[in-house]
């Protein structure tokens, strides 16, 4: 995708008369989907999380058969201190029943506007009575990282989502850190509780590696922090 056309779709998101997250229409056979979070299930949880303060965005389009493509903005470099960033994906998800499925993709994560190679993530993964449980193998232009997760849905008894993500990371060069010893990969995961209040979306977030002090100069996973880490997150969509 463009980015005049990325342009086009912040400004049919913050148009006035949308007060939506996602705006769905049909068009012939296909199911078209434009919002400002990423509406495909299992690609959800592998790409890029929005850049805080960053506008973002991007499209869905879906066929009966099964097959779909999409393009999702995590930050589309509008203001100055951001940069343009793509995650598109191409995939086929199938039902058997009303319990259980499964589905397989690739997804491309590039930075149009920075010189240097791009990145790709094969995934797959199935969904029983409401749960998914999936994992990814990214080949990076630095390292390679292998991603586990599962989205439980809503736990019994209690009014949360619960998902959780563990991925291993294998650095292509050992990172030498002070002491002068190597970092050749690491692990990180996290877990998140989620749930909607009065129009806000509430996430408790813990998160962690198995990098601490000097060691974490080579982090770089898919948390924001290193080492061991709450975070509450408050999110209220406007449109």
């Amino acid at each position: 995708m463009t980015r005049p056309l990325l342009l086009l779709t912040v400004a049919l998101l913050s148009s006035p008369p949308l007060h939506a997250q996602q705006i769905q229409r049909q068009l012939g056979d296909f199911d078209f989907k434009l919002g400002t979070t990423p509406s495909r299930s299992m690609a959800q949880g592998l790409i890029s999380p929005s850049a805080v303060g960053a506008f973002h965005g991007g499209l869905d389009l879906s066929h009966p058969s099964g097959w779909y493509l999409g393009q999702y903005a995590p930050s589309m470099g509008v203001t100055p201190d951001s940069t343009l960033r793509l995650d598109s994906y191409t995939g086929y998800k199938h039902h058997f029943d009303s319990t259980l499925g499964y589905e397989v993709g690739l997804i491309h994560y590039s930075q149009p506007s920075i010189a240097g190679p791009d990145s790709y993530a094969l995934y797959g993964g199935i969904s029983v009575l409401g749960s998914r449980f999936g994992g990814a193998w990214r080949d990076n232009p630095g390292n390679r990282t292998g991603t586990l997760f599962a989205d439980f849905g809503q736990l019994p008894l209690f009014d949360v989502d619960l998902s959780v993500k563990l991925a291993h990371h294998r650095l292509g060069t050992p990172f030498t850190i002070g002491d002068g010893s190597h970092v050749n990969g690491f692990s990180d995961w996290s877990l998140e509780l989620s749930r909607p209040w009065l129009g806000i979306d509430l996430n408790l977030i813990y998160s962690n590696s198995d990098l601490s002090g000097s060691g974490c100069d080579a982090y770089a996973g898919i948390n924001t922090y290193c080492e061991s880490m709450v975070t509450l997150k408050a999110q209220r969509s406007f449109f």
